[in-house]
């Protein structure tokens, strides 16, 4: 017999293969072909955007809740700091002290100026060696015008002398009146003396004596104290009274 033509094999089998799902197609308003809600596409990326939102609105909200707060509190955050005390300088004499006569260390110890007052004249006190002063003074003092400071000064063996001393001097201060209802509700319907400061003086945080300051009530001021031995009665213009007891430097 003739050449056998060969037979050509059968194809391999394919393994079935899986079904490929559908694509879904778009209608022409944009939505989804097999029926689906048309906002199920973009939704995902709407999920992810809302908490990004939330947060920008949050932010915003904390921001001005901050600036709000702060021009409500800005002008009630509490009462505007009080300005700086201004401390004028000290008046000084403007003529020339006359030379004391007395040389000894406590007549040395004497300002020649206190404030805008200057030494005018200087002489001894005798009715304050009649009563036992080792030494005392009269003394006047002038500011060039017509003000005019008066200054007695003393010094005793002891503390006890100058005190009885210091005693008698304010004994014989003006009498200040009691206070009336009156007098409280205003001070101008009280007119006479009255007390500006008593207490204790001091040198080092020591208690040396005591001084009593006064308004005598006509214009002049009153000022005595004991200083250990020493003791000073000074008068002057009310309105300096006090200062020229502060300044006096014994």
């Amino acid at each position: 017999p003739g050449p056998v033509a060969a037979v050509p094999a059968a194809p391999a089998a394919q393994p079935p293969t899986a079904a490929q799902p559908p694509i879904p197609t778009t209608g022409d308003d944009g939505g989804s072909g097999d029926g689906d809600d048309p906002d199920a596409l973009g939704a995902p990326d709407r999920r992810r955007r809302w908490p990004l939102v939330v947060g920008i609105v949050a932010a915003v909200l904390v921001v001005g809740g901050a600036g709000t707060a702060y021009v409500l509190t800005r002008d009630d955050a509490g009462p505007a700091a009080a300005p700086p005390d201004v401390v004028l300088p000290s008046p000084t004499a403007s003529v020339e002290p006359v030379a004391r006569p007395a040389t000894t260390a406590f007549a040395s110890a004497l300002p020649a100026t206190v404030l805008q007052y200057a030494l005018t004249a200087s002489a001894d006190d005798a009715e304050w060696l009649a009563q036992g002063a080792v030494e005392a003074y009269t003394e006047t003092y002038g500011d060039g015008g017509d003000a005019e400071v008066t200054v007695r000064a003393g010094q005793w063996a002891t503390p006890e002398e100058a005190d009885a001393v210091l005693a008698g001097l304010v004994a014989g201060l003006p009498a200040v009146p009691e206070p009336t209802a009156d007098a409280t509700a205003s001070p101008s319907a009280a007119p006479g003396p009255s007390v500006l400061s008593t207490g204790e003086v001091l040198v080092d945080g020591a208690a040396t004596g005591t001084v009593t300051v006064l308004d005598a009530g006509d214009g002049s001021g009153v000022a005595v104290w004991r200083n250990g031995t020493t003791v000073f009665h000074v008068v002057g213009p009310a309105a300096d009274i006090a200062n020229l007891y502060a300044a006096y430097p014994l």
